[in-house]
């Protein structure tokens, strides 16, 4: 199928809206990597080491919590409000973070910034649902790729620079401008036509999700480090933990409007894409949170080269994503995912080889594997699920998605720092570098099993035709 590539292009009437997306992604994508190379000379300044996970975890929890509400609110009052809220929480927790005086009030500002994310991700991908068909999507895609592209190699360099600068407060005060401009663009240019009806906000649902998932958090990160595995605070939290989701579950069915309509998981599609972006999310984060500091605390490479490493997986990304469209349009998504997750898969494994020889060069060329194989699998899973259903519930498929993906970095980044805690306690602390390689080579043995139930979500994925959905419109459209 043949796109005009004028009529997506920047020049068109919906360009300045996508250009307003690509710099509300930017926010996300930035973050996504500038913060991760910094990580040692935050510790230095403020100290705690075992704390550290709790940066993305709670980051990445607030994300996964806010985003199933924002999403249903998106279905309800329009896009652009919600959007537009997420900006507005993300600069005032950049801010908040900028000037944190210790590792607790970071982490609380972290939490500010995590529920302003919640919006902007998931918002800017559903607009782009509801704007371009399927197979304009496909050259859309290169566009936002190219957001994620310029900022995994801007983002690290800039990470690591403040860093080796002693300034690495400004890794949150560069997000003040893009946030300012973002906001200013999407006010300017982009107005919707939304169905708004009255709704109901499901907020026991929202407490219990959080608690749900906090319980499991703690427990897993604090369980051997604050207490032992065993204690009494270790059973509350993983029994807390559990029985709130299991409440959660119950009261999704009976709310009105749930924030997670389970019922869309019984779909095979929605469920295996679903699982599919639970298992990226901890990938991504267990690549990302971990490597610099194994970088730094084995072989003493500086910020900036550590964060160059890094930005390898997040370079790899976009490459793929920018032309996995002309893929799943000619051989169908699940195709094309199969052949990310198993390019994915190979380079985990890769990685957790290389990790008892710490080397920058060949943890990038792992690291770029890895995100080649990832860009081809999270478009086309995401993309496939927006397609098969319609505007009323499009947002919320795109929002369990983006819930999907941060509930599993939260979680993967925390059993990582679980297992990562668990080895230094038992070597000679992040001070020895042989117990930080050590350390660092359990987790990326984990992310290579977290690479390979992806794959298995991918193979469970029904298979489609070439093409099936390729003709899906934009069935509310917005004016430019």
């Amino acid at each position: 199928m043949t796109i005009d590539r004028a009529s997506v292009g920047f020049r068109s009437e919906r360009g300045p809206v996508l250009l307003s997306l690509m710099l509300a992604t930017g926010l996300i994508a930035m973050d996504a990597t500038i913060l991760a190379t910094a990580v040692p000379s935050v510790v230095h300044d403020l100290g705690s080491y075992q704390q550290f996970p709790w940066l993305f975890s709670v980051y990445l929890l607030a994300q996964a919590v806010s985003v199933p509400i924002y999403s249903k609110l998106a279905d309800t009052v329009g896009r652009k409000p919600i959007l537009l809220i997420g900006i507005a929480l993300f600069l005032i927790g950049s801010i908040l973070c900028g000037v944190a005086w210790s590792m607790p009030s970071l982490i609380l500002f972290r939490l500010v910034q995590g529920l302003g994310a919640g919006a902007v991700g998931p918002m800017a991908m559903t607009i782009v649902g509801d704007i371009y068909t399927v197979s304009e999507r496909a050259v859309v895609q290169g566009y936002i790729a190219s957001v994620w592209a310029i900022s995994s190699v801007v983002g690290p360099a800039l990470g690591g620079v403040f860093s080796q600068l002693d300034m690495w407060r400004l890794i949150f005060f560069i997000n003040v401008p893009l946030c300012l401009i973002a906001g200013w663009m999407l006010l300017r240019h982009f107005h919707e036509q939304a169905e708004r009806r009255r709704h109901r906000i499901d907020y026991l649902g929202a407490v219990l999700l959080t608690i749900g998932l906090t319980g499991l958090i703690l427990g897993v990160l604090e369980g051997g480090n604050a207490w032992a595995w065993l204690s009494v605070q270790s059973l509350l939290c993983f029994i807390g933990g559990a029985v709130a989701l299991v409440l959660f579950a119950l009261v999704e069915r009976r709310a009105p409007e749930p924030i997670i309509d389970l019922r869309l998981i019984s779909s095979r599609l929605i469920l295996t894409t679903t699982l599919a972006s639970f298992a990226i999310g901890a990938l991504l984060t267990g690549v990302t949170s971990f490597a610099p500091a194994y970088l730094e605390g084995s072989i003493g490479v500086v910020p900036l080269l550590s964060g160059l490493a890094v930005a390898a997986m997040t370079l790899g990304w976009p490459l793929s994503a920018a032309n996995a469209g002309r893929l799943y349009l000619r051989r169908g998504f699940r195709f094309t995912a199969l052949i990310g997750s198993g390019i994915a898969t190979v380079g985990a494994l890769g990685l957790a080889l290389i990790g008892p020889y710490p080397n920058a060069f060949s943890l990038a060329a792992v690291a770029f594997v890895i995100g080649f194989g990832l860009g081809w699998t999270a478009a086309p899973t995401l993309i496939v699920a927006q397609a098969s259903v319609g505007w009323g519930e499009r947002g919320a498929v795109t929002g369990m998605n983006t819930f999907a993906r941060s509930a599993g970095a939260a979680v993967g980044v925390a059993v990582y720092g679980a297992i990562s805690n668990a080895v230094m306690a038992r070597g000679g602390g992040s001070d020895d570098p042989a117990t930080v390689v050590n350390a660092s080579t359990w987790v990326f043995v984990a992310a290579a099993v977290t690479a390979a139930l992806m794959l298995l979500a991918i193979l469970a994925m029904p298979k489609d035709r070439a093409g099936e959905y390729s003709g899906a419109p934009a069935a509310v459209p917005a004016e430019a």
